[in-house]
């Protein structure tokens, strides 16, 4: 009885998340003694998972899967699991997989735990640590449930390589109309950089620039250090960028290995929506900022004598070690 095993793609290609839940399902395959089988949904090369420790792919083609759809994509995964005869379903913690798996949960009547940040501390019982109180501390929670799915926090457990062979075969869900009752009707995509969601390194940017005509420093800190660029929600309520940049509780969680804050305050919802994030980094010109009380790294000063040399030394650095 395998570990089933959900990786999300967009346009065909993996999302880093897959690569990540992969991982984590193939540590618990390993506790349980068993092996891991994926779920694939539109992806040109779901073959490449099986660098993951993928023994088996369950391949799903179907165009009307090309734009995601929380119930349909719930009952693929609910079919598969029956197909399979698995009890444990790992996913991603994103924020179309925790729509979709609270969807799932109810149709398999499962238990669901989300922001799981390491492998099982036991598997019988099964019980999880996960991140509780907005990131501030941990649980450790025991599942009592025939079915469980496990949804792993993004870059908490990494990604690691364990390239297998997998066997690839084709799977048909049998959907109906009523798995598109809803559609989305609108996206709202950055197109051409990092995304949130995706990048090891954001770069996020507040009132404190002064207006939309100064983000040009932020988006060329992100392109120097690879980054996705991101504000704080007054700056997306006023229009100086896209909501799809807003983080925060109420915006976009952000798990990034590093965060830079330039010119943000740190207000309670900001700093809940980005403590998952390993490493803080803020600049602010007030010593008092809310922020610097949970920064790993704070610089007191104005960003727009400090930006521009962060800018110039990091090109420095990256031109004598290319």
């Amino acid at each position: 009885m395998s570990v089933l095993v959900y990786t999300e793609s967009d346009n065909g290609k993996f999302k880093k998340n897959a690569f990540e839940a992969a991982s984590y399902a193939y540590k618990l395959a390993e506790q349980l003694g068993t092996s891991v089988t994926a779920i694939s949904i539109n992806a040109s090369d779901s073959e490449e998972i099986g660098n993951y420790g993928v023994e088996k792919i369950l391949k799903v083609t179907n165009d009307k899967l090309s734009i995601f759809n929380a119930k349909a994509v719930a009952t693929v995964i609910a079919q598969a699991v029956e197909n399979e005869g698995a009890n444990t379903i790992v996913v991603s913690s994103s924020t179309d997989t925790k729509y979709m798996a609270s969807i799932l949960a109810g149709l398999l009547k499962a238990g669901y735990c989300t922001n799981v940040v390491a492998p099982p501390l036991s598997t019988n019982p099964l019980v999880v640590k996960r991140t509780a109180f907005s990131n501030k501390g941990f649980a450790h929670t025991q599942f009592k449930t025939d079915i469980n799915i496990i949804g792993v926090s993004s870059n908490a457990y990494g990604i690691f390589e364990n390239k297998v062979s997998p066997k690839a075969e084709n799977f048909e869900p049998n959907l109906t109309d009523s798995d598109f009752s809803v559609q989305s009707v609108n996206i709202d995509k950055v197109v051409g950089k990092a995304t949130i969601a995706d990048a090891d390194i954001v770069v996020s940017g507040g009132r404190g620039l002064k207006g939309p005509e100064n983000w040009g420093m932020i988006e060329e800190l992100a392109e120097v250090l690879g980054a996705a660029t991101a504000c704080s929600k007054p700056v997306s309520d006023m229009g100086w960028r896209s909501h799809s940049e807003h983080v925060g509780q109420t915006g976009k969680p952000v798990a990034s290995n590093l965060y830079i804050a330039i010119g943000i305050s740190g207000a309670i919802q900001h700093l809940a929506g980005i403590n998952a994030s390993k490493v803080k980094v803020v600049i602010n010109t007030d010593p008092e900022a809310p922020f610097f009380k949970a920064a790993d790294y704070g610089i007191v000063g104005d960003a727009f004598e400090v930006v521009p040399e962060l800018i110039e030394k990091l090109k420095e650095f990256k031109a004598q070690n290319a």
